[in-house]
């Protein structure tokens, strides 16, 4: 009886159903280990966000026991000397610039879109998307050197000004930093408006205008407005390459030629002159901390778009 059972046991079944068993055993760990990895690595990445965004809150709020709230975000006296600390020339400087970038690159980057999606062929598509991948790549002091040496010579001789930084050159070079990424995130959107609904405008007899502009980008209207949000994240952030046309002087702009600055410019311009434990220091974390909170509002609104869908 013991030979049988040890026969039994050799057998082809009994060695498949031994091996199944370890095998969904060892799948069990791995599942198990790797859903342990990854919820570990969401509250540590949370943890770091979490610890920025209260160590810059933090600090940045404590310029406001020297400096009232009405100064700070009201006031347009920048000056360290004096011990002034109105920030709303750099607030309303950023929205300005992000504004202007926005109405710049959003009609080239729908527009781009549409073309990539609706009208260009196979092969124009396989060249312009790589391409654009390839600009959104490119190290934001590229841009910014190229707007110092090529654009603000070009718009001094064109408009005969004495200077050339100033809005118009930092919302340009923004512009062409934005529009790969808008337009890619546009691409996607158009893309994925359903087959019928182009086909079911075409039968109603549609030319492609009406099909693009009257069907099509409606059914993409959440996407295009994430791109269009997204790229506003981008600008409302770029540094560097805005520090290098914008000019960098607290001033408010007369024309969009007079050097000014932003928030981001203003931060990188003076953050290595100040002592940590300063009202001046203390006024630059609370700006950063004001781009922060924009910046995550803005991803937030996103998300919420993407999860109702197209």
């Amino acid at each position: 009886m013991a030979k049988l059972e040890e026969n039994l046991s050799n057998t082809p079944v009994a060695l498949k159903s031994h091996r199944l068993y370890s095998t969904s055993g060892f799948t069990y760990f791995k599942n198990k280990s790797f859903r342990f990895y990854c919820l570990l690595s969401s509250i540590l990445l949370g943890l770091v966000l979490l610890s920025i965004i209260v160590f810059i809150g933090k600090t940045g709020i404590l310029v406001f026991k020297d400096v009232s709230v009405k100064e700070f975000f009201f006031s347009t006296v920048w000056d360290p000397d004096q011990e002034k600390f109105g920030a709303a020339l750099f607030i309303l400087g950023t929205f300005a610039l992000t504004a202007l970038t926005m109405v710049l690159s959003v009609p080239l980057s729908i527009g781009l879109a549409v073309f990539i999606v609706e009208v260009a062929p196979e092969k124009v598509k396989n060249i312009i998307r790589p391409l654009l991948d390839l600009l959104v790549g490119i190290p934001s002091i590229i841009y910014g050197y190229l707007g110092l040496t090529l654009l603000i010579p070009f718009l001094m001789k064109i408009t005969g000004a004495v200077m050339g930084d100033g809005l118009l050159a930092a919302a340009l070079v923004l512009t062409i930093m934005v529009l790969p990424t808008v337009t890619r995130l546009s691409d996607e959107a158009i893309s994925a408006v359903p087959k019928e609904i182009r086909e079911a405008s075409y039968a109603l007899g549609s030319t492609r205008f009406q099909a693009t502009f009257k069907v099509i980008l409606p059914a993409a209207k959440k996407g295009l407005i994430s791109a269009v949000i997204l790229g506003m994240a981008r600008a409302l952030g770029e540094t560097m390459a805005v520090v290098m046309v914008i000019g960098n002087t607290a001033q408010l702009p007369e024309t969009l030629l007079t050097p000014t600055a932003v928030l981001t410019s203003n931060i990188v311009m003076q953050i290595l002159d100040v002592q940590f434990d300063s009202t001046w220091n203390y006024g630059l974390y609370m700006m950063a901390f004001i781009l922060l909170l924009i910046s995550n509002l803005m991803i937030i609104f996103v998300r919420r778009i993407r999860a109702k869908g197209v």
